[in-house]
């Protein structure tokens, strides 16, 4: 009995400390509510969490929606006419990579030793001028000895121009395997063709190879197909021309040759005698020249995996960089000038945004 009685007033302590507590809150909510400062605190957080663009426009009269809706069937219109400007600046790629193409073709001749500069054609100042000539003496006696060394070998062109520069991009070098390494060494140029007129709009890139012991095309081929009109279900995301889809090409590999498979061998055990023997089997290697043989975009709508997705947008990534940066600056990146630019431009970028974050 005596322990039940005390097991009671325990409880009853409880439920009243409880209830203090609670009373307790209470006066203190009531206290801080009816401070002036902390309401308008409180008004202004509720204010600037509920006003939301698309709140503030609902609260808008009837008159002025239907004007706002006016106003979006005008950036549609807007998106159309920038879309036939992206169609222009295609068409002017077009004709301005024509003028560049004679150009290019010198430096095919010059790195394949099919020609050879003039003294006018070769001559270059450099920025380290003053200090090249004051070590003038060793350079005299380096380029001797290298002249020399050159007449020996029959040195012709730049060896292993493209080589080095797929070696000289991380981009690019992330994709090479070793044993791509002694076919890339066959190419001799890069082109970048564009879609001709009244065609839908696209590019290819041409890696055009001299006779090797791995394959027996001349050129392996990789085109990109791009849109540029608004979607209908989403106008207002369009941002100009986008790669769409892509298509490679058949690489005609010489026997035991393609390095995009390789050979492994499996033991299997068959089920009634469980006898065992050994299968060979081919499965996919990694490899550049897989490059050309690109994940293909269904085209009845069905979705892509997310590392489907991440691969083909790596490869239209890679598309566009061949375009817009290899092919019209090579040899910079070969020396590795460029690629001192672009490190350059991302070092800006980043100074830029700290310099933006700190003012926000």
């Amino acid at each position: 009995m005596a322990d039940n009685s005390k097991a009671e007033d325990t409880a009853s302590d409880s439920v009243e400390a409880a209830k203090n507590a609670s009373d307790k809150k209470e006066k203190l909510a009531d206290q801080v509510m009816q401070n002036p400062q902390v309401l308008a605190a409180l008004q202004e957080r509720l204010d600037n969490t509920a006003l939301t663009p698309s709140s503030y426009i609902e609260t808008l009269p009837k008159a002025v929606k239907r004007r706002i809706d006016a106003l979006k069937q005008l950036q549609v219109k807007c998106a159309h006419i920038e879309a036939k400007f992206y169609e222009e600046v295609h068409d002017l790629e077009r004709k301005y990579a024509a003028l560049y193409q004679p150009l290019f073709d010198k430096r095919r001749e010059f790195i394949n030793g099919e020609a050879e500069p003039t003294d006018a054609e070769s001559e270059w100042h450099s920025e380290n001028e003053e200090e090249e000539k004051l070590a003038g003496d060793l350079k005299n006696v380096v380029v001797i000895e290298e002249k020399a060394e050159a007449e020996e070998t029959n040195l012709k062109g730049i060896p292993d121009f493209w080589f080095t520069i797929f070696r000289n991009v991380d981009m690019l070098s992330e994709l090479v395997q070793e044993y791509d390494e002694p076919i890339l060494k066959h190419l001799q140029d890069i082109k970048v063709k564009f879609s001709e007129p009244g065609q839908p709009m696209s590019f290819s890139l041409e890696f055009h190879f001299g006779p090797n012991d791995y394959f027996s095309n001349s050129v392996l081929t990789k085109t990109y197909k791009m849109k540029s009109e608004p979607d209908k279900t989403d106008p207002f995301s369009f941002e100009g021309p986008e790669i769409v889809d892509c298509e490679g090409c058949t690489i005609d590999w010489k026997k035991g040759k393609n390095v995009t498979v390789k050979t492994i061998k499996k033991k299997q055990k068959h089920k009634g005698r469980g006898t065992v023997r050994t299968i060979t089997k081919q499965v996919p290697n990694d490899s550049f020249f897989n490059f050309f043989n690109p994940i293909k975009v269904s085209g009845d709508g069905e979705s892509l995996d997310e590392d489907s997705e991440f691969t083909l947008a790596a490869d239209f990534e890679i598309g566009h960089f061949f375009r817009e940066r290899i092919v019209p600056r090579a040899v910079l990146y070969f020396t590795g000038e460029a690629i001192e630019d672009d490190d350059n431009f991302e070092e800006g970028e980043e100074g830029e945004e700290e310099f933006i974050s700190i003012l926000s």
